[in-house]
């Protein structure tokens, strides 16, 4: 499943282009949407989406702005973090999934 690219960031990480956002279809895994989460994937040949639980309660405020929410140096943590647990954002599979701690 490919990011829409409407309404998605770009950021590099370790030299590697990549396309994030917070998505409400993506907020991760609560059914009462209580968990804040975002997705990422490479920017150039998407494959894998990753879908990050950051462990935080989401802020479901209508006016806040994503990139306030998740700030771009936590989603290049998750990155590297995803990577080193074997996300290859370039192949083609199921969504990889990462669930990240509140602390």
């Amino acid at each position: 499943m490919a990011l829409a690219k409407k309404g998605s960031r770009r950021i590099v990480v370790d030299g590697v282009e990549y396309r994030w956002r917070v998505s409400r279809k993506h907020w991760c895994c609560s059914y009462d949407r209580s968990t804040l989460g975002y997705v990422a994937e490479d920017a150039t040949c998407p494959g894998t989406t990753l879908v990050v639980e950051t462990g935080r309660p989401a802020l479901l405020d209508p006016g806040m702005v994503p990139g306030a929410v998740v700030p771009p140096r936590e989603v290049a943590a998750g990155i590297r973090a995803a990577r080193s647990k074997g996300w290859t954002p370039t192949s083609n599979g199921s969504p990889f999934q990462l669930h990240l701690s509140a602390a």
